[in-house]
This record gives C-alpha cells, sequence and structure tokens, in this order.
C-alpha cells in the first residue's frame, strides 16, 4: 500500500516533513495547502507536489488522501483535526494540539469517535540518545528513578511578534520538556513549581512571557523532576538530561559536529553544541514520521498520541498558574484526567 499524504501550512517545519516523507519508499506526498503559495511555485515543482492550494480543506475532501501533517499556526490545529477526523483523515500534528485544554478535548474527543490515528509532534521522543536514556530506566538499569534533570536553552529567543502568539515559554518551549519528562519517567506529573525570571531581553517582559525558568516535578511514582530553560544560550543548542535512580544514573549530552576532545598545555578543548534545533533533532524528525507511517499501515499504536499532547498542556498551565501565584500546583487542578480518553 502507499500512503498519500497532504500537508497542511508549508512553514519551515512543514517542508522538513515534505522531504522526510518524501524519502520513505511507500509514502506518496500529493498535496499542499498553504495560505500563500504564490511563493511556493518551484519548491512544489521541486518536490513533486502534485497539488499546490491554498484552502487546507481541498486536502481533507481529498478520498485519496490517508493521512494529513497539520503545520499550521497553534490556533488552527483544533479545528483542523476535528475536521480530518470527520473526513476519516489519519493526523499528525505539530505541538501544541491548542492553547485551551477543552479545544484539545474536543479534538481528542473527535479523533476518538471517528477512529483514527492521531500523533502529536514532540519530536524530542525520537531522538536516538534520549530512546536510549528511556530504555536503561524501562529496562531497571538504574533501578528506581529518583531525580530527572532537563536543561533545555535555546541559541537565541524568537522575536516577540513570535513570542506574543506562542503561547508563552511554558506552551511553546517547555511543553517538548514535560512531555519528555513523563517519557522518560514513564509517570504521571502530579504537581508543578514554576518560578520565571525575564534575564534575556526586556522585550520578552513587555510582551507578558519570561525568557528564563526552574520548574519542579512531582511524579506520581515518587520521583522529582527538575527542568531549567533559558531562551539564549551564548554557545549553542544547549540539551541534556539526566536521570538518577537508586542503582545507577544516566546521562544524554549535547551532540556536536563531532566527539574530538584536544587537550594541551594550555587548554581543553572541544566543539560547541550543534546551534539550531533542525540539525539537533534532524534524525528525530526523521524518525517520528516513519514511525506514524508504520503505525498506520500496520495499525500499530501511535508512540505519542493525542493524551500525551494533553498531559503536557495541563503541565504547562500548571507551571503558568504556579509562576503567577507562586506556590505548586497539583495536577489534579488542571483540567480533566486522561481517565477521561
Amino acid at each position: 500500500m502507499v500512503l498519500n499524504v497532504g500537508i497542511i501550512g508549508a512553514g519551515r517545519i512543514g517542508k522538513i516533513h515534505v522531504d522526510n516523507l518524501r524519502c520513505i519508499p511507500q509514502v506518496r506526498v500529493k498535496s499542499v495547502s498553504d495560505i500563500a503559495v504564490g511563493h511556493l511555485q518551484s519548491w512544489a515543482k521541486e518536490k513533486q507536489i502534485e497539488v499546490l492550494t491554498t484552502n487546507y480543506e481541498d486536502i481533507l475532501n481529498d478520498k485519496e488522501i490517508h493521512a494529513v501533517f497539520i503545520c499550521s499556526p497553534t490556533n488552527t490545529h483544533a479545528t483542523i483535526i476535528k475536521e480530518a477526523a470527520s473526513s476519516g483523515k489519519n493526523i499528525f500534528c505539530e505541538k501544541p494540539v491548542s492553547f485551551s485544554l477543552e479545544e484539545t478535548k474536543e479534538a481528542l474527543e473527535a479523533v476518538e469517535k471517528a477512529g483514527v490515528k492521531l500523533q502529536v509532534g514532540f519530536n524530542r521522543r525520537f531522538d536516538p540518545n534520549f530512546r536510549k536514556v528511556r530504555q536503561l530506566v524501562q529496562e531497571g538499569k538504574i533501578g528506581n528513578p529518583h531525580i530527572l534533570r532537563i536543561t533545555s536553552r535555546d541559541p537565541e529567543p524568537p522575536n516577540v511578534n513570535y513570542i506574543k502568539s506562542s503561547g508563552g515559554l511554558f506552551m511553546d518551549m517547555t511543553i517538548h520538556d514535560f512531555d519528555m519528562a513523563r517519557y522518560i519517567i514513564d509517570s504521571e506529573v502530579i504537581e508543578v513549581f514554576a518560578n520565571g525570571a525575564i534575564l534575556v531581553d526586556p522585550a520578552i517582559g513587555e510582551a507578558g512571557d519570561i525568557d528564563t525558568a526552574i520548574i519542579t516535578l512531582k511524579f506520581a511514582n515518587g520521583a522529582l523532576g527538575i527542568i531549567e530553560n533559558s531562551r539564549r544560550a551564548a554557545y549553542g543548542y544547549d540539551q541534556r538530561l539526566e536521570v538518577f535512580g537508586d542503582k545507577g544514573a544516566a546521562q544524554a549530552d549535547n551532540n556536536r559536529v563531532n566527539t574530538v576532545e584536544l587537550s594541551t598545555a594550555e587548554h581543553v578543548s572541544k566543539e560547541k553544541p550543534l546551534y539550531f534545533f533542525l540539525e539537533r533533532y534532524a534524525q528525530a524528525y526523521v524518525d517520528e514520521v516513519k514511525e506514524f507511517v508504520t503505525a498506520i499501515l500496520e495499525n500499530q499504536p501511535i508512540i505519542c498520541s493525542g493524551v500525551d499532547g494533553i498531559q503536557a498542556e495541563r503541565i504547562a498551565k500548571a507551571a503558568k498558574e504556579s509562576l503567577e501565584t507562586g506556590v505548586p500546583v497539583k495536577l489534579e487542578q488542571i483540567g480533566q484526567s486522561t481517565a477521561i480518553y
């Protein structure tokens, strides 16, 4: 079987998915929709896209299309998910599903009712190093997890206009770390305590957000988590994690251009971390779409489901509430639990 795919939104991430999907023999990227297709004509021809349209409904109404990738702005995700599910399409949606837990819940209910598959684009789950750490935890190599530490720092902040529409640091950036925390520890977060500051750019504060944060988590299995974020690390894209347990610890370090370390009488040096997230997670982006395709063609479970999406959103909401109130927030206070699904 050939899986016919439509891409909704041809910005940076949509184009990455097109490139990665075109490398999978069982996939045909038939259609792409974007509100501004004028500048996409030569690109679409180069990528052998058969249909280029400004209306995503053309993709949903195409009976040949088996799956859609939703790469449009976040405020459109929930609506398109519901429409795509109603059209019988399997769905890959970039994170977050929405800024509203109620809208996300409605989208997930539509998916369940239609009996289609939904994968949320938490690509870091597919990073080979992070997956190895999870495997070691699952195999009991470190014993019972006690402490998880995640460091996530961007090389530079996005522009202020983006920040105004991104949902804020917790929903835009830390949400990846919230998902990673659940993924690595394999236990639900039950409490969140967040501290934040504006240390990178005053304009971010003027836009109503923070650019630096430390978040502590409590898990249902008793483990504790620490997430630290910054919108700017002068030396590159800093992505590390460590999980510590009663039998040992496992760490995943930054990816670099090479692993050579030079030692001389004057200094010890090695390469900086890769600078941009597209470089750092290149393989993860490839693997997440491969596994989505496999899940459809072989009717296998989705690795990062809609439930994972809404749980990460709930943690982000709890973190924002904690930041505003200055006290820890129980997850049971934030929206519905996964028990409803």
